[in-house]
């Protein structure tokens, strides 16, 4: 259901393409004692979330609602649509990812954190790239596919990741609980589950919920700030969120399961006040992998190239609060953790671009840069 204020908020704040300088130079490979070598890209004002174009030009999404076009180096740059968003607290513009068929469609998909009735709550959107006369890059016919329900007053957890499902058929999106802890198990309510959606923002039929009164849309359940979502090449749909105080997951999404939250968790709330942890046969599904103290997980990428071989296949998570980029073993429907490099800044995003690298995006938080960084292996 297209959200109509919304959309026309959005279309209004669309803005025409235009130059940028990068904020400095490519910085020289660091040497760090890590299996690759870092190399700066680019610099960037809170940095989201990026994507890759088919032709190595990259699409990144800063807080303050602008949505950038980069050149593969990283050296040029435009502003392709400034959209409404708001930005208070955890708010802003998140995820971009292409649609299956972007070759053909230019479709761009986008989450943003937006103000409605009842308060705020994320939003799924999507746009055409325009990108016929280079040097006037633009995204139209931008319009609000989906909304979180219900919207509630708070700045926290809205999650937004966006994942399409391997032959393209379904879109699946994270809501998160908005710190609200109940809605997670609300089966009326959107908030703290993985949605199963077509892509354009309907509920996908058959949902294994339905029939016990749950919103349609809904896939699993009990989930607190789902902030990374990626298939693996099994089909395999693997999820991380932030736990309370302790309790950082990896979870395997199974359609109709409850993953527990704020029934149990391995982490227990801010207040001190104790959770149930995780227990063989408690009706809940366990995390595949948990961190006590935690990592903060931003992104998630699922490592499907051939630069780092040893990698394939593997998880790999953004750490915020950890200031780490952390690889989990994956091996079917098992996984363990693995590596976690010190990074020395919160990492938000992690993405592998087409040639194989690994390009990680810092947080840039509070006010600060944030740096794109190409991994690839050392020598």
């Amino acid at each position: 259901m297209i959200a109509r204020s919304l959309f026309v908020a959005a279309l209004l704040g669309a803005t025409a393409c235009s130059a940028e300088p990068q904020a400095s130079a490519a910085a020289a490979p660091a040497a760090t004692g890590k299996p690759f070598v870092e190399t700066v890209v680019a610099d960037f004002d809170s940095p989201w979330a990026m994507t890759f174009l088919p032709d190595k030009r990259m699409l990144v999404t800063e807080k303050d609602g602008r949505l950038l076009l980069v050149s593969a180096d990283g050296k040029a740059r435009s502003t392709i649509a400034t959209l409404t968003v708001d930005t208070a607290g955890q708010g802003g513009l998140m995820d971009v990812v292409l649609a299956p068929d972007f070759a053909k469609s230019k479709r761009v998909y986008l989450s943003w954190a937006a103000t409605g009735p009842g308060g705020k709550g994320v939003v799924l959107a999507r746009g055409v790239l325009d990108d016929a006369t280079v040097g006037a890059e633009k995204l139209r016919q931008i319009e609000v596919l989906f909304r979180a329900t219900p919207f509630v007053e708070g700045n926290g957890h809205y999650s937004g990741r966006i994942a399409f499902s391997p032959a393209g058929k379904y879109l699946f999106f994270t809501n998160g609980e908005r710190q609200k802890f109940d809605p997670a198990q609300d089966p009326r309510a959107t908030l703290g589950k993985v949605l199963r959606l077509t892509p354009d923002g309907k509920p996908a039929p058959r949902s294994p919920l339905t029939a016990k009164g749950f919103n349609p849309a809904v896939w699993s359940y009990g989930h607190r700030n789902l902030l990374g979502i990626a298939f693996d090449a099994q089909g395999n749909l693997w999820e991380q969120e932030m736990g309370p105080k302790g309790g950082d997951e990896l979870n395997l999404v199974l359609p109709g399961r409850n993953y527990g939250y704020p029934k149990v968790s391995n982490g227990d709330h801010y207040d001190g006040r104790p959770i149930p942890d995780h227990q063989p046969g408690d009706g809940f599904e366990a995390p595949k992998v948990w961190w006590t103290p935690v990592i903060s997980p931003g992104g998630l990428m699922i490592y499907s190239g051939d630069l780092f071989p040893q990698w394939k296949g593997d998880a790999f998570i953004g750490g915020l609060s950890s200031q780490a980029l952390v690889r989990v073993d994956l091996n079917g429907t098992n996984a363990k953790k693995g590596d976690q490099w010190d990074m020395g800044a919160r990492i938000r995003e992690v993405e592998q671009a087409p040639d194989g690298a690994i390009y990680v995006l810092e947080d840039g938080a509070q006010g600060s840069q944030g740096r794109m960084i190409r991994l690839t292996p050392a020598r």
